[in-house]
């Protein structure tokens, strides 16, 4: 098995990667970096997204592991004093591992034939840089409402405890595989008026989103921004692929979403 880790810049997060990648070799570990089956990460789930988009072309062969050095990790099973333990268990690998859904992102331009395609963990805006958005919604291509506001998130559903949680979404359980919408400060009124609620589409479906204006907007994969002019429009669907976790320990995700946001089992206040 080839293993990869990935660390932040955290000084923290380097003295445990040297300490990991020196455990890994002790116990004959193969470490390869270009074309892994397994890849580590140490840091935060920041450093676990960016090591995703940088495997993003190997998901039907790479299983991810994360170990973090803060105080929260949605996507870290393992904590920095717990390396052996995680060494053990690469030692004995059986292969098992649990997936989660994707999002699947393409965005079509006026001046291009093919389409950008990308791939997002946990979600995907669109937003202006300036002033009001206006886009057209569609769900399974039938034109839904015309949206007036601050902006649009799609989210998977591990990625609906993330900024699509803060901005008054749903959190949905993975299993589901459903894709979600929910609008960004939407403007409503007498004149204008959207369903101003998040929507939980289904897998067999899909959301487009058709700016009304050319330029000057933000588009976001996960952590990556970009910013964007010619949009003919945006198409969200739950993507094919699939990322995959080494089953060594992992959490389920319930228990997460109790330890990221109320923590009440670590603490007196029951």
């Amino acid at each position: 098995m080839r293993i990869a880790i990935i660390h932040n810049h955290n000084k923290k997060s380097v003295a445990v990667a040297q300490e990991l990648r020196a455990l890994c070799l002790k116990n004959r570990l193969t470490l390869e970096e270009k074309n892994p089956d397994l890849v580590i990460t140490v840091g935060g789930d920041g450093t676990l997204l960016s090591a995703f988009h940088r495997y993003a072309h190997l998901l039907d062969q790479v299983r991810f592991v994360g170990v973090h050095t803060g105080h929260l990790g949605f996507y870290t099973d393992w904590r920095d004093f717990e390396l052996e333990e995680l060494v053990e268990s690469l030692v004995k690998d059986q292969g098992e591992s649990v997936s989660y859904p994707l999002l699947d992102v393409k965005v079509s331009y006026q001046d291009q034939v093919e389409e950008a395609h990308f791939f997002a963990l946990n979600e995907s805006t669109l937003k202006r840089i300036d002033g009001t958005m206006v886009c057209d919604v569609y769900i399974k291509d039938e034109w839904f409402e015309r949206f007036r506001g601050d902006g649009m998130c799609v989210s998977t559903p591990t990625g609906s405890t993330a900024y699509n949680k803060s901005v008054g979404g749903a959190v949905i359980h993975p299993r589901l595989e459903a894709i979600q919408l929910t609008e960004i400060a939407s403007i409503n009124n007498r004149v204008f008026r959207t369903l101003s609620s998040p929507m939980i589409v289904a897998p067999n479906e899909w959301i487009q989103l058709r700016p009304a204006s050319e330029d000057g907007f933000i588009l976001t994969i996960d952590q990556l921004t970009s910013s964007e002019k010619n949009i003919i429009a945006i198409n969200y669907r739950i993507a094919k692929e699939r990322i995959h976790f080494a089953r060594y320990r992992h959490t389920h995700f319930w228990s997460r979403v109790e330890d990221a946001f109320i923590g009440a089992k670590h603490s007196h206040e029951i």
